[in-house]
Protein backbone atom coordinates (compact mmCIF):
# COMPACT_ATOMS: atom_id res chain seq x y z
CA UNK A 1 0.00 0.00 0.00
CA UNK A 2 1.50 3.63 -1.12
CA UNK A 3 0.72 6.20 1.71
CA UNK A 4 -1.67 8.38 0.85
CA UNK A 5 -1.30 12.58 1.32
CA UNK A 6 -1.76 13.47 4.83
CA UNK A 7 0.41 10.18 6.36
CA UNK A 8 1.67 10.40 9.86
CA UNK A 9 5.04 9.33 9.17
CA UNK A 10 5.52 8.79 13.01
CA UNK A 11 2.38 6.31 12.65
CA UNK A 12 3.41 4.73 9.62
CA UNK A 13 7.09 3.94 11.38
CA UNK A 14 5.21 2.50 14.04
CA UNK A 15 2.85 0.34 12.35
CA UNK A 16 5.80 -0.97 10.50
CA UNK A 17 7.50 -1.94 13.88
CA UNK A 18 4.30 -3.61 15.58
CA UNK A 19 4.17 -5.34 12.44
CA UNK A 20 7.63 -6.98 12.23
CA UNK A 21 6.88 -7.89 16.27
CA UNK A 22 3.71 -9.35 15.42
CA UNK A 23 5.62 -11.41 12.79
CA UNK A 24 8.55 -12.55 14.63
CA UNK A 25 6.41 -15.29 16.91
CA UNK A 26 8.21 -13.79 19.86
CA UNK A 27 4.55 -13.26 21.47
CA UNK A 28 5.27 -10.09 22.63
CA UNK A 29 2.66 -8.04 21.04
CA UNK A 30 0.28 -8.92 18.24
CA UNK A 31 -1.41 -6.77 15.63
CA UNK A 32 -2.50 -8.85 12.40
CA UNK A 33 -3.19 -5.25 11.03
CA UNK A 34 -0.27 -3.42 11.01
CA UNK A 35 1.36 -4.73 8.17
CA UNK A 36 -0.89 -3.44 5.50
CA UNK A 37 -1.44 -0.48 7.46
CA UNK A 38 2.12 -0.07 7.54
CA UNK A 39 2.58 -0.01 3.76
CA UNK A 40 6.20 -0.32 1.98
CA UNK A 41 7.06 2.60 3.67
CA UNK A 42 6.52 1.44 7.15
CA UNK A 43 9.33 -1.10 6.33
CA UNK A 44 11.54 1.45 4.86
CA UNK A 45 11.53 3.77 7.96
CA UNK A 46 12.07 0.86 9.97
CA UNK A 47 15.50 -0.58 8.16
CA UNK A 48 16.48 3.54 8.63
CA UNK A 49 15.67 3.65 11.96
CA UNK A 50 17.75 0.62 12.54
CA UNK A 51 20.62 1.67 11.62
CA UNK A 52 20.79 4.25 14.52
CA UNK A 53 18.52 2.95 16.89
CA UNK A 54 18.75 -1.20 16.92
CA UNK A 55 16.31 -1.43 20.25
CA UNK A 56 13.72 0.75 18.89
CA UNK A 57 11.98 -2.20 17.48
CA UNK A 58 11.76 -4.26 21.52
CA UNK A 59 10.44 -0.83 22.57
CA UNK A 60 7.47 -0.84 20.34
CA UNK A 61 6.76 -4.36 21.22
CA UNK A 62 7.25 -3.70 24.52
CA UNK A 63 5.21 -0.38 25.14
CA UNK A 64 2.05 -1.74 22.79
CA UNK A 65 1.77 -4.65 24.64
CA UNK A 66 1.85 -2.90 28.33
CA UNK A 67 -0.46 -0.17 26.95
CA UNK A 68 -2.75 -3.18 25.42
CA UNK A 69 -2.18 -5.03 29.15
CA UNK A 70 -3.46 -2.19 30.59
CA UNK A 71 -6.56 -1.10 28.48
CA UNK A 72 -7.88 -4.97 29.05
CA UNK A 73 -7.18 -4.76 32.77
CA UNK A 74 -9.24 -1.65 32.72
CA UNK A 75 -11.97 -3.29 30.85
CA UNK A 76 -11.54 -6.50 33.14
CA UNK A 77 -12.36 -3.65 36.05
CA UNK A 78 -15.26 -2.60 34.55
CA UNK A 79 -14.36 0.32 32.85
CA UNK A 80 -16.92 0.41 29.64
CA UNK A 81 -15.47 3.29 27.80
CA UNK A 82 -11.74 3.51 26.00
CA UNK A 83 -10.13 6.72 24.61
CA UNK A 84 -7.47 6.98 21.90
CA UNK A 85 -6.25 10.20 22.33
CA UNK A 86 -3.81 11.10 18.85
CA UNK A 87 -4.88 7.34 17.58
CA UNK A 88 -2.90 7.53 14.76
CA UNK A 89 -2.73 3.76 13.31
CA UNK A 90 -3.75 2.21 16.30
CA UNK A 91 -6.10 -0.73 16.23
CA UNK A 92 -6.83 -1.58 19.54
CA UNK A 93 -10.49 -0.64 19.00
CA UNK A 94 -10.59 -3.98 17.20
CA UNK A 95 -7.96 -5.89 18.96
CA UNK A 96 -9.27 -5.55 22.49
CA UNK A 97 -12.61 -5.25 21.82
CA UNK A 98 -15.23 -6.67 24.58
CA UNK A 99 -18.86 -6.34 25.16
CA UNK A 100 -20.50 -3.15 26.03
CA UNK A 101 -17.49 -1.71 25.53
CA UNK A 102 -17.05 1.48 23.12
CA UNK A 103 -14.08 2.90 22.18
CA UNK A 104 -13.23 6.59 20.97
CA UNK A 105 -10.36 7.75 18.68
CA UNK A 106 -9.29 11.19 18.89
CA UNK A 107 -6.99 12.39 16.21
CA UNK A 108 -6.04 15.07 14.08
CA UNK A 109 -8.43 15.58 11.09
CA UNK A 110 -5.85 14.57 8.08
CA UNK A 111 -4.51 11.86 10.09
CA UNK A 112 -8.11 10.32 10.74
CA UNK A 113 -8.92 10.80 6.97
CA UNK A 114 -5.61 9.01 6.40
CA UNK A 115 -6.51 6.34 8.84
CA UNK A 116 -9.62 5.71 7.36
CA UNK A 117 -8.44 5.56 3.86
CA UNK A 118 -6.32 2.93 4.79
CA UNK A 119 -8.47 1.07 6.97
CA UNK A 120 -11.45 0.75 4.34
CA UNK A 121 -8.78 -1.06 2.00
CA UNK A 122 -8.64 -3.85 4.62
CA UNK A 123 -11.63 -6.37 3.82
CA UNK A 124 -11.81 -8.09 7.10
CA UNK A 125 -11.57 -4.44 9.18
CA UNK A 126 -14.35 -3.89 11.62
CA UNK A 127 -14.82 0.18 10.81
CA UNK A 128 -17.47 0.25 13.03
CA UNK A 129 -15.64 -0.80 16.47
CA UNK A 130 -14.31 2.41 17.02
CA UNK A 131 -16.02 6.01 16.99
CA UNK A 132 -13.62 8.32 14.87
CA UNK A 133 -13.53 12.19 16.66
CA UNK A 134 -11.46 14.78 15.10
CA UNK A 135 -9.55 17.24 17.08
CA UNK A 136 -6.48 19.28 16.97
CA UNK A 137 -4.81 19.44 20.24
CA UNK A 138 -3.48 22.54 19.83
CA UNK A 139 -6.27 24.15 18.81
CA UNK A 140 -9.98 21.94 19.52
CA UNK A 141 -11.54 21.26 22.62
CA UNK A 142 -11.30 17.52 22.90
CA UNK A 143 -13.55 17.16 25.83
CA UNK A 144 -16.35 18.94 24.26
CA UNK A 145 -15.58 16.93 20.95
CA UNK A 146 -15.85 13.29 23.07
CA UNK A 147 -19.35 14.87 24.32
CA UNK A 148 -20.26 15.56 21.20
CA UNK A 149 -19.85 11.51 19.72
CA UNK A 150 -21.41 10.17 23.01
CA UNK A 151 -19.09 9.95 25.25
CA UNK A 152 -20.43 9.98 28.90
CA UNK A 153 -18.46 11.66 31.36
CA UNK A 154 -20.59 10.68 34.56
CA UNK A 155 -18.70 7.08 33.93
CA UNK A 156 -15.07 5.40 34.52
CA UNK A 157 -13.10 6.14 31.45
CA UNK A 158 -9.67 4.43 30.12
CA UNK A 159 -7.30 6.70 28.23
CA UNK A 160 -4.83 5.83 25.88
CA UNK A 161 -1.77 8.74 25.26
CA UNK A 162 0.70 7.08 23.20
CA UNK A 163 3.62 8.37 21.40
CA UNK A 164 2.02 11.89 21.64
CA UNK A 165 2.79 14.19 24.63
CA UNK A 166 6.37 15.02 23.28
CA UNK A 167 5.13 16.28 19.82
CA UNK A 168 3.35 19.14 21.87
CA UNK A 169 3.92 21.71 23.02
CA UNK A 170 4.13 22.02 26.78
CA UNK A 171 1.18 24.04 27.72
CA UNK A 172 -0.88 22.13 25.47
CA UNK A 173 0.22 18.86 26.95
CA UNK A 174 -0.37 19.83 30.50
CA UNK A 175 -3.70 21.38 29.68
CA UNK A 176 -4.35 17.95 28.28
CA UNK A 177 -3.87 16.37 31.22
CA UNK A 178 -5.79 18.44 33.76
CA UNK A 179 -8.65 18.46 31.84
CA UNK A 180 -8.84 14.38 32.05
CA UNK A 181 -7.68 15.05 35.85
CA UNK A 182 -10.52 17.55 36.66
CA UNK A 183 -13.74 17.00 34.05
CA UNK A 184 -13.76 13.16 34.35
CA UNK A 185 -14.44 10.40 37.22
CA UNK A 186 -11.80 9.92 40.10
CA UNK A 187 -11.86 6.75 39.19
CA UNK A 188 -11.17 7.04 35.35
CA UNK A 189 -7.38 6.44 34.46
CA UNK A 190 -4.84 7.50 32.13
CA UNK A 191 -1.56 5.67 30.28
CA UNK A 192 1.13 7.51 28.24
CA UNK A 193 4.58 7.70 27.64
CA UNK A 194 7.20 10.24 27.68
CA UNK A 195 10.55 11.28 26.84
CA UNK A 196 13.35 12.77 28.96
CA UNK A 197 13.98 16.15 29.22
CA UNK A 198 17.11 16.02 27.17
CA UNK A 199 15.50 14.80 24.06
CA UNK A 200 13.55 17.85 23.78
CA UNK A 201 16.65 19.98 24.62
CA UNK A 202 19.77 21.17 22.76
CA UNK A 203 21.97 20.85 25.94
CA UNK A 204 25.71 19.62 25.87
CA UNK A 205 24.15 16.51 27.67
CA UNK A 206 23.06 14.80 24.50
CA UNK A 207 24.72 11.48 23.07
CA UNK A 208 25.37 11.88 19.40
CA UNK A 209 22.90 9.43 19.25
CA UNK A 210 19.99 11.23 20.85
CA UNK A 211 21.02 14.09 18.24
CA UNK A 212 20.49 12.02 15.56
CA UNK A 213 17.18 10.53 16.73
CA UNK A 214 15.97 14.29 17.25
CA UNK A 215 17.04 15.11 13.83
CA UNK A 216 15.54 11.60 12.23
CA UNK A 217 12.21 12.50 14.11
CA UNK A 218 12.50 16.39 13.14
CA UNK A 219 12.87 15.19 9.29
CA UNK A 220 9.18 12.92 9.37
CA UNK A 221 7.75 16.07 10.45
CA UNK A 222 7.24 16.27 14.39
CA UNK A 223 9.95 17.43 15.70
CA UNK A 224 10.17 16.87 19.91
CA UNK A 225 8.76 19.57 21.66
CA UNK A 226 8.15 18.25 25.49
CA UNK A 227 10.38 16.12 27.59
CA UNK A 228 11.02 15.15 31.52
CA UNK A 229 12.50 12.79 33.91
CA UNK A 230 10.15 12.10 36.47
CA UNK A 231 6.33 12.19 35.68
CA UNK A 232 5.69 12.50 39.27
CA UNK A 233 5.67 16.76 39.25
CA UNK A 234 3.84 16.91 36.50
CA UNK A 235 1.33 14.51 37.56
CA UNK A 236 1.02 16.35 40.96
CA UNK A 237 0.95 19.95 39.35
CA UNK A 238 -2.01 18.71 36.91
CA UNK A 239 -4.29 16.88 39.57
CA UNK A 240 -3.16 13.52 39.72
CA UNK A 241 -2.85 11.32 43.07
CA UNK A 242 -1.38 8.35 41.92
CA UNK A 243 0.90 7.67 39.41
CA UNK A 244 3.42 4.45 38.43
CA UNK A 245 6.02 4.66 36.17
CA UNK A 246 7.62 1.79 34.56
CA UNK A 247 10.88 1.84 31.88
CA UNK A 248 12.10 -0.04 29.15
CA UNK A 249 14.89 -2.36 31.28
CA UNK A 250 11.90 -3.17 33.64
CA UNK A 251 9.22 -3.87 30.09
CA UNK A 252 12.18 -6.45 28.94
CA UNK A 253 12.43 -8.48 31.73
CA UNK A 254 8.57 -8.49 32.56
CA UNK A 255 7.81 -9.95 29.21
CA UNK A 256 11.18 -11.06 27.48
CA UNK A 257 13.23 -12.23 30.82
CA UNK A 258 16.33 -10.63 29.31
CA UNK A 259 18.36 -7.73 30.66
CA UNK A 260 20.60 -6.35 28.97
CA UNK A 261 23.22 -3.06 29.58
CA UNK A 262 24.09 -2.32 26.05
CA UNK A 263 20.32 -2.41 24.91
CA UNK A 264 20.23 1.23 25.38
CA UNK A 265 16.71 2.52 25.36
CA UNK A 266 16.36 4.29 28.64
CA UNK A 267 15.00 7.89 27.81
CA UNK A 268 11.88 6.92 27.55
CA UNK A 269 9.16 5.22 29.93
CA UNK A 270 5.61 4.84 30.39
CA UNK A 271 2.83 5.96 33.46
CA UNK A 272 -0.39 4.88 34.73
CA UNK A 273 -2.41 8.00 36.28
CA UNK A 274 -5.20 8.43 38.23
CA UNK A 275 -7.32 11.60 40.06
CA UNK A 276 -8.41 9.17 43.08
CA UNK A 277 -4.90 8.39 44.47
CA UNK A 278 -5.87 4.89 43.61
CA UNK A 279 -4.37 2.80 41.07
CA UNK A 280 -6.82 2.87 38.05
CA UNK A 281 -7.18 -1.37 37.42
Amino acid sequence: MSDPKGASQTAVLISGYRARATESGEGICDDPWARALAGDSGEALCVQWDRHWPAMGLWVALRTRYIDDSVRGAIASGVAQVVILGAGLDTRAARLAADGVRFFEVDHPSSQDDKRHRLAALPNYPMSAATFVSCNFETDDFVERLASAGLDHAKPTCFVWEGVVYYLGEEAARSTLRRIASEFTPESGLVFDFLGRNLASSGSKLRDEDRAMQGMVADLGEPIRFGFNDATPLMNETGYRFVRTVNFDELALRYTGTYDRERYFRFQAIAVASASGEPPW
